[in-house]
């Protein structure tokens, strides 16, 4: 569809999700990527996009409209699939003023919010530990942060990540239909923004396919997706990988 879209992606970001997703719905789009300055955070320059400096951000451009910026992960999704990606928003299938749903809709709805709130919260954690552990610290020092970092993953990180995913596991045991997805035997937008977060707990948790099958098996499922490996291409194209 030629609905031109402006990425603005910030290097090792979350920011990829969004190019499964315009992948996906075969949306046009042209990617700008931002480098991280010497201290890992985003540089200056991404507050001339958005006030807040943050990534993913999508500048659209509509027919007959100014280009306008969209911030904020579930933001951008909710726009995108709400306009040009119908199909992957489960029916309600029930009666809306009286509050009924159908399962899949009202998972779709959580999970849209989960994967921002409690597991993206979790991660940031585990984002900020991984840090003080590469920190450039005097070697005196060392053996301190690692005793700090290694009592916060034994009482906090790991029986958190383990709580998500035995929860995570079930759900996609209890899934719609039998599944595969989260939401049932379609996929939906949840996913796309569910993917990244799950990839991210193989990557520094231990989530293994020997104690959690059907999480590593949907992330699997996933990743083979046309969408997923078109967005890789693109992103290997520009980093030169």
């Amino acid at each position: 569809m030629h609905i031109p879209n402006v990425p603005y992606r910030l290097e090792s970001s979350r920011a990829q999700r969004l190019l499964v997703l315009l992948e996906e719905l075969n949306l046009e789009y042209e990617i700008k990527t931002y480098k991280r300055d010497k201290d890992a955070l985003a540089p200056e320059s991404l507050k001339n996009i958005h006030p807040l400096g943050k990534s993913p951000a999508v500048e659209i451009e509509l027919p007959g409209q100014a280009p306008f910026v969209l911030a904020e992960s579930g933001a951008i999704f909710e726009y995108l699939c709400a306009h040009f990606g119908k199909h992957l928003i489960p029916a309600e299938g029930g009666e809306e003023e009286n509050g009924i749903e159908s399962e899949e809709f009202r998972r779709n709805r959580y999970f849209m919010h989960y994967a921002e709130g409690s597991l993206m919260s979790l991660l940031l954690v585990a984002a900020v530990m991984l840090n003080i552990k590469k920190a450039p610290v005097p070697f005196f020092i060392k053996p301190i942060t690692r005793m700090i970092t290694s009592r916060i993953d034994e009482a906090f990180l790991n029986p958190s990540f383990e709580t998500h995913f035995e929860f995570l596991e079930g759900q996609l045991k209890t899934s719609p239909h039998g599944g595969p997805y989260l939401c049932g035997k379609e996929v939906t937008e949840a996913d796309f923004l569910m993917m990244f977060a799950v990839e991210l707990c193989q990557s520094w948790a231990a989530l293994t396919s020997v104690k959690f099958p059907k999480l590593c098996g949907y992330l699997d499922l996933m990743k083979r997706r046309e969408s997923y490996k078109a967005a890789e291409r693109r992103v290997a194209e520009i980093e030169g990988s």
